[in-house]
């Protein structure tokens, strides 16, 4: 069986595949830099078992990091608990299938590079990309399936943070699509700036990456849109611009890399 492990900057998400690919059981851990390898055991190995799953199952781990900190406990977790030397993404060893258009490729997280390989396998090509994670991100898939690069924004819920942090009289406020775009009082005005002003965010890029792209690559189909990441559902089913939310994108990039590098 496989490890997987995605590790962001707010969570850490660990999910078990069986060698059909069918996935087993996952979990989500707040992301701590200073927790150890032997922390994170003891929290795992109790879900495992309530998943009826025992650490002898896994033979093999693959791990996605944006969080460099995080790395050496997360080998370590691997190697000491289940005798896994992991595959890393974006060490040499590890074959994505897909070329990095970039000035500077060494510097694109690697979840996004994950989430490309995935949503080309699943959804085909020309792609965009949009991961609703602590920033939010537009990614570029171009018809060969070669990552060419993107849009970075701030995330929903730090937009959030720092305006409760900013302003004073300001609560601390869940992100929610509000019935009405203009609010009567504080929160459903809060509301309203936040889901819908990143609506047309969302919208407004789209359409701009979609016109960039069809001036420089003249691709004959247009660009479908993929949602990920906890918030997709509720701005996918907000926008036609969207063609669904798959909020486990990440998990199948990282299972479909590691059968590549099963191969290779």
């Amino acid at each position: 069986m496989l490890l997987a492990i995605d590790s962001g900057n707010t969570n850490i998400v660990f999910a078990v595949f069986d060698d059909a690919g069918k996935l087993r059981g996952e979990w989500r851990a707040a992301t701590n830099v200073n927790r150890t390898a032997d922390e994170l055991w003891v929290w795992l190995t109790h879900l495992m078992q309530l998943a009826e799953l025992n650490r002898t199952d896994i033979d093999k781990a693959i791990v996605a990091t944006v969080v460099p900190a995080t790395l050496f406990n997360l080998k370590t977790l691997c190697r000491k608990y289940f005798d896994a030397d992991p595959l890393v993404i974006g060490e040499p060893d590890c074959e994505l299938g897909i070329e990095i258009l970039l000035d500077h490729p060494e510097e694109v997280g690697a979840d996004r590079l994950v989430n490309a390989v995935a949503a080309r396998e699943i959804y085909g090509t020309p792609l965009i990309v949009i991961d609703f994670g602590t920033a939010t991100t537009f990614d570029v898939i171009d018809q060969g399936g070669n990552y060419c690069g993107g849009v970075i924004a701030p995330g929903v819920n730090l937009s959030l943070e720092a305006l409760h942090r900013a302003a004073a009289k300001l609560p601390r406020i869940a992100v929610a699509r509000p019935e009405k775009v203009i609010g009567k009082s504080t929160v459903p005005a809060m509301q309203s700036g936040i889901f819908w002003g990143y609506l047309s965010m969302i919208e407004g890029l789209i359409g701009r990456i979609r016109k960039e792209f069809l001036e420089q690559n003249g691709a004959d189909a247009e660009m479908e849109v993929i949602a990920t990441g906890g918030l997709a559902p509720l701005f996918a089913d907000a926008s036609p611009m969207i063609r669904c939310a798959d909020v486990d994108l990440t998990i199948k990039g990282l299972l479909s890399i590691d059968a590549r590098n099963m191969k290779s």
